[in-house]
Order: C-alpha cells, then sequence, then structure tokens
C-alpha cells in the first residue's frame, strides 16, 4: 500500500513570512524555525508539522480559569467560520465566510483593514459544505487567500490591496471551490479545490507567491483515457480505474484541507479527499484501488513530482476522506526516533506512518467501525467485513462510520509534551443502497453520489433513536500505545478543532456555544465560557508585549447543520453567529447578547393538494439532492439558512420564481434547467405541510 521513489534531498532555503511592519527582518525568518518565535503562530499548523501546540506557558493549569474576553470582532456574514487565524508581530489575519479577509491588532481587535473577493453569491449552491475559508498564508509582505469561486489572490500584507489574481480551474464549468487555506513552501504557493461531489478531478496547484505565475500541478486521479497520461504517477494510477465514467464525473480525488511539511527530507504532504461517484461501481465497474482517492502522498514541493504515497480506504465508497490533519512528529519506534506522520481519517483509524517512505507502522481504531475489523500491517490494506458493501446489495446498509466521519475537518492537535494527540472525535452512522442514476452527474446545482441515503422519519419520536445515535467526544489519543488515554463526551458532533499547549491545557470550542480548557495529562475540565454561537476551527495562541492570549473563530454552519437540520437541532442549542473571540488573563471585554432565535412561524397558505402520493413527491424531490443539501432533511433546517416551514406570505406567492432564479444574487441557486414547474409546485406543497406540521407540533408543546 505504499510505494517510494527516489528523488533528490534538498536543503531548506529561507522562509520568510513578513509581518506587518517587519520588512527589515524580511529573510531572517523561516516557517521551518517558527519555534523560536513562539509568539507569532506564523502557518496553518503553527509550523510546518502541523501540530497545533503553542510553546506558550503563561496561561496553564494552575490559572487557566481567570481567562476572560480581551476582545471580539463580529465578521460580516453569520456562515461557517473554519478559520485558523495567522498571527505575525502583532497582527492578526483571518477571514469569514465568502472568502472575506480580515487584517486586526493582535492586542486589542482594531481592524486595520478589511478585503472582499466579491465572491459571486449564487455560487453558494455550488459547494457541498458552507460559503466557508481555513484562513490566510503570510509570506514576504503578502497574505493569501483562496476565494470560494476558485480565485487564488495576493494581497498587500499592510493596506489589503490586490496584488493579483489566478483562477485556479482546469475547468470553469465544472463546480470547484476553495475552502481550505494556503501553504506557502520555498517561495510557491500552494492550493487545492473543493468540489468532488459536483463532478470534478482534483489536483494541488503551485504557484510562483511573487507573480502568481503556475510553477507545477499534481492530479490526483487520471484524465480522459483517450489521452497520454500526463506522468508516471498518473500512468501508475490509470491502472487502479476501470471504465470511463469517471473520467465523466470527474473522478473526484480534490486536495481541500490537509498539508505539511518537512524541510528535512524536503516532502510534501497532501491528504487527498473521496472519489466522485462515491459508488466504486458507478465510477468505476465495482473494481480497482482508484488512486490517489482516499489517500496521503508525499511530492517534491519543487516541482511536484510523486515520491510516495499511502491510501488509508482503497476503492474508497463511503466518502472515508484523507484530508483530515496531517501531523508530522518524532516518536520512539521500537526504541528508535523515528520521523512519523500520524492521521485521524475519516474511516475510523488511527494511522502512523514513516514519512521518509510511507511505510505503515500502526493503525487502530480510535472510534466505532463496522466497513474493516482491521488494517493489515504487511499489506497496508483493511480487512473489509462486507457489512458496508452497499454497492453490491439489494438493499441497505448501514456503514460506520457514516459520511461525518469519525474525525472531519476540524483540527487535532498534538503535544510533544503530553505525547498525546488530541481529536475531536465523533460516533456516527449512514445507510445507503446503490443508485446507478448518472443523469445529472455535473449540474453545479446537484449533487450525485451514485448511492440513495436511508430515510430520516419526520415524526419526531420515530426519528429521536437515530438523532441520539450521533455523538460527539474530545479523545485524547496515545499514538505508541494506540489507545485513548482519556475522552470527554460530548452531546453531539462538529465540535470544534484543538490546541495543545505547553502550559498543560488542550483548548476547544463546542457545537453548542462554548470554549473550553481541558487538562492536558487528564482531561478535567479548567474553564469553560460561552460563545453564544456554534464552534468548528481550531483555535490558537499567541502573544504580543509579552501577554498570551488564545483566540477562536466562532461561527456555526458547515455540512452538518446545512443537510443534518435535525440533527443539528438536537445537539445545538445556538443561532449562527459570526465573531473572533479573544481571551487573555484578567480579559473584562463582554460578550454581546446571543441571537434569538426564530418565534413561531405564519400561518401557512392552504395545501395545493393533500393526496399523499404527491405530498411524498414532493418529499422526494425536496430530500434527494435538490433541496436538503441548504435546508435540511424533511426541511428542518440546522439554522444556516432559511428554515422553508417559516416562509412568509410574499415568499409563497413568489416561490416558483425564487426557485428558478430570483434570488440567486443572494445566493439561493437556480434551479430552472433542473426542476420542471410541475415538480417545483409539488416542492412547495410539501414544504406547505411542513408549515403545518410544526404549527401543530408548537401548539401541542
Amino acid at each position: 500500500m505504499h510505494f517510494h521513489k527516489n528523488g533528490l534531498l534538498a536543503i531548506a532555503v529561507l522562509l520568510a513570512p513578513l509581518a506587518h511592519g517587519a520588512a527589515d527582518n524580511l529573510n531572517a525568518r523561516r516557517l521551518n524555525d517558527a519555534d523560536k518565535e513562539p509568539q507569532n503562530w506564523l502557518s496553518h499548523g503553527r509550523t510546518y508539522s502541523e501540530q497545533r501546540f503553542s510553546p506558550l506557558t503563561q496561561i496553564n493549569q494552575g490559572n487557566v480559569g481567570k481567562l476572560g474576553l480581551a476582545w471580539t470582532h463580529k465578521l460580516d456574514v453569520d456562515r461557517g467560520v473554519e478559520a485558523t487565524p495567522i498571527v505575525v508581530d502583532g497582527v492578526m489575519y483571518t477571514t469569514g465566510a465568502f472568502s472575506m479577509v480580515y487584517a486586526l491588532d493582535a492586542a486589542s481587535g482594531k481592524l486595520l483593514w478589511k478585503f472582499d473577493p466579491q465572491v459571486p453569491r449564487y455560487v453558494a449552491g455550488r459547494g457541498c459544505c458552507d460559503v466557508v475559508n481555513r484562513g490566510v498564508a503570510v509570506w514576504e509582505g503578502k497574505v493569501y487567500v483562496g476565494a470560494f469561486d476558485g480565485r487564488l489572490i495576493a494581497l498587500n500584507a499592510k493596506t489589503g490591496k490586490q496584488l493579483w489574481s489566478v483562477d485556479t480551474r482546469t475547468d470553469p464549468d465544472r463546480s470547484y471551490t476553495i475552502t481550505g487555506a494556503p501553504r506557502v513552501v520555498k517561495g510557491k504557493v500552494l492550493i487545492g479545490n473543493g468540489g468532488a461531489e459536483f463532478g470534478v478531478r482534483g489536483y494541488v496547484s503551485a504557484y510562483d507567491a511573487s507573480t502568481g505565475k503556475l510553477a507545477w500541478r499534481f492530479f490526483t486521479v487520471p484524465g480522459d483515457p483517450a489521452l497520454p497520461a500526463e506522468n508516471a504517477a498518473m500512468e501508475m494510477a490509470r491502472k487502479t480505474w476501470f471504465g470511463d465514467e469517471y473520467y465523466k464525473q470527474g473522478g473526484g480525488g480534490t486536495v481541500w484541507d490537509s498539508m505539511a511539511y518537512d524541510p528535512e527530507l524536503n516532502q510534501l504532504y497532501i491528504g487527498v479527499g473521496n472519489a466522485s461517484y462515491w459508488n466504486i461501481k458507478t465510477r468505476s465497474a465495482g473494481k480497482g484501488d482508484n488512486l490517489f482517492v482516499s489517500s496521503i502522498v508525499a511530492l517534491n514541493p519543487d516541482t511536484g513530482e510523486y515520491i510516495w504515497h499511502y491510501q488509508t480506504t482503497p476503492g474508497d465508497s463511503w466518502d472515508f476522506t484523507a484530508t483530515q490533519t496531517i501531523t508530522l512528529a518524532e516518536l520512539p519506534i521500537n526504541g528508535k526516533p523515528t520521523k512519523v506522520l500520524m492521521q485521524a481519517p475519516k474511516n475510523g483509524f488511527f494511522y502512523v506512518l514513516d514519512r521518509s517512505n510511507g511505510k505503515l507502522l500502526s493503525a487502530e481504531k480510535f472510534a466505532p467501525v463496522n466497513w474493516a475489523s482491521q488494517i493489515d500491517l504487511a499489506t497496508g490494506r483493511p480487512v473489509l467485513t462486507g457489512e458496508a458493501d452497499y454497492p453490491n446489495a439489494d438493499g441497505y446498509k448501514l456503514v460506520v462510520p457514516g459520511f461525518l466521519g469519525a474525525h472531519s475537518w476540524h483540527p487535532m492537535s498534538f503535544s510533544p509534551k503530553s505525547g498525546l494527540v488530541y481529536i475531536p472525535a465523533q460516533e456516527t452512522a449512514a445507510a445507503y443502497k446503490a443508485s446507478s442514476d448518472t443523469s445529472r452527474s455535473i449540474n453545479p446545482a446537484i449533487v450525485n453520489l451514485g448511492v440513495i441515503p436511508a430515510d430520516l422519519p419526520e415524526d419526531g419520536k420515530a426519528a429521536k433513536p437515530i438523532l441520539d445515535s450521533y455523538k460527539g467526544k474530545l479523545l485524547a489519543w496515545d499514538p505508541l500505545k494506540q489507545k485513548a488515554a482519556w475522552t470527554v463526551n460530548y452531546p453531539g458532533v462538529f465540535n470544534g478543532g484543538t490546541l495543545a499547549t505547553a502550559g498543560d491545557l488542550v483548548f476547544q470550542g463546542t457545537a453548542d456555544g462554548r470554549v473550553t480548557a481541558y487538562a492536558a495529562d487528564s482531561g478535567k475540565l479548567l474553564w469553560e465560557s460561552p460563545a453564544n454561537t456554534g464552534v468548528m476551527a481550531g483555535p490558537i495562541s499567541y502573544s504580543v508585549n509579552g501577554e498570551q492570549y488564545v483566540t477562536f473563530m466562532a461561527g456555526w454552519g458547515g455540512v452538518f447543520p446545512l443537510l443534518l437540520g435535525p440533527f443539528a437541532k438536537n445537539s445545538t442549542k445556538v443561532q449562527p453567529e459570526a465573531r473572533i473571540l479573544t481571551y487573555k488573563l484578567g480579559g473584562t471585554a463582554k460578550l454581546p447578547p446571543a441571537k434569538l432565535a426564530p418565534q413561531a412561524p405564519p400561518l401557512p397558505p392552504a395545501l395545493i393538494f393533500e393526496d399523499e402520493v404527491r405530498i411524498q413527491s414532493g418529499r422526494d424531490l425536496f430530500n434527494a439532492a435538490n433541496c436538503s443539501g441548504c435546508h435540511g432533511l424533511n426541511a428542518i433546517s440546522g439554522g444556516i439558512v432559511p428554515d422553508l416551514r417559516y416562509l412568509a406570505p410574499k415568499t409563497h406567492e413568489q416561490f416558483n420564481l425564487i426557485v428558478k432564479g430570483l434570488r440567486s444574487p443572494k445566493g439561493m441557486p437556480s434551479f430552472h434547467n433542473v426542476l420542471s414547474d410541475e415538480q417545483i409546485t409539488l416542492i412547495h406543497n410539501y414544504l406547505i405541510k411542513r408549515a403545518h406540521d410544526l404549527q401543530a407540533e408548537l401548539k401541542n408543546k
């Protein structure tokens, strides 16, 4: 399961992320020596190793209870917030929804400048998982951001003025998006794309940091089988795919989040996402490993040349991405210090690899799993149980974990001090049966996975056992013993990323609207404070003038509350509100009151027609990839976009026009070429029925 190709080792070169007002120190700063600047948070994971560990100790187990709010800054759009801020010499650079960039004084929260890339709001429907952005990179006086519509943009770090912009999409007609944070390695800006479910071909691109000129591009899945492969890696990958349906769809394999870099080995590590379609029988004739989907791939950052790969889920049919945090560390393996790479991907196994060559060292379950019994250390391959083999089943198969994964994108952290990894883990499941429908494979408003999800009952009592089965936890994992050291349980999933510090603390935000600190050695809760919204992003710590701060990017959103509204409402009791929350010892700032939940809906109109067959047809159309991806299964919104059971009378009057594009400039995608007038009427009737259901539910409370 791992391959290696000898490559030239390169001497680590000077890397210079410019701070605001630090031009005279330009060539002295090196990202690979970020530990020499513990007061800063210079790159996405603080260092190239992506450990998300702060060496600062002013805030520790003895005094963390005295943390108070130092300052807060309201972001412009109340959608999902997933950014990791970059802090350089007292200036914080971060992002909000629709890829908006903010530069603030890190001690006071004063806004220095703001940049809006003017992402067209109608493209919101062309991404699976909200209009989120995971942050910027800073380098030699420039701030780099990937815009949701596929642009990579360079800004002046002092003024926020745009310096250059490039379109990273290889096919503008396909739904490529960018939600991930760029990285800068050896003068090149690295960025991947999202959009696998919408029919795209994955790749990672490297651009000259000064000019924006494309330096190299590495594709993660093969292209047109009628054309020569781009390189030897694609020639190898092509042997693992079958048929041509994957090419028509795109293949997936998007590099939408995790990267790490080892300057000594001169190896760049990228995490590759799921295949498209999910169903391997639909995309690849039911066979093949389908390289390099659901894989960790090592590349030469100078050329983009393939070095080695390890595939966590060969022939993935379950959306088991390997885009989760890639963490580099040195661990004593068999008594010998070993350069390792660690990952806890969606599939539920925690992997430890030798990062010099991709050899699997160990892998164990960190969450409930039924699709595989174990990972064979000799071959590196999972031992499949058959319990999740829906592509070859007649009916539904329950898959554990489900598509939300045992660990989603929320970043994990590693403490070299405790030797533990802190994972925002979760227990999830999903039931699927195969679908061979390929009729809407690349429509930008449609997700087509080759699977049919199981139905969620509308009746609250019938749905409750299913809703309650989704559980979240903060998991402290020992990567040497491959077992849990301690666990903190949460009422729901999609809790925030983690930060470990030398003060023996672990910080995490929660989906139910809190920010917390735990003892890194025991998991004891030492501090918590209300956030007034769900917190998903990974926190950071930095210092200015000798005073240590902890910042949480707060803002509820993402695929969980958008698609799984009933589940989100079951576990979270907060409304979306996007804010930067920064704390220090003795802080006295006040958090504004939380936003109120929607009140009783207006009285809905009478049903257009009452027969159960048509109501069920409307429900099927709503839930089957047309509306539920944003407005929630069974029209129960997770609170990010309007709950369609609360439609005002005027909206009911304009319903047909809205679905056909009337509100496209505000982010509601047009279904003009997707749904007929009759189908729109069926959906509208279903929503009226759901509004009446809600009225009855509220009346009976």
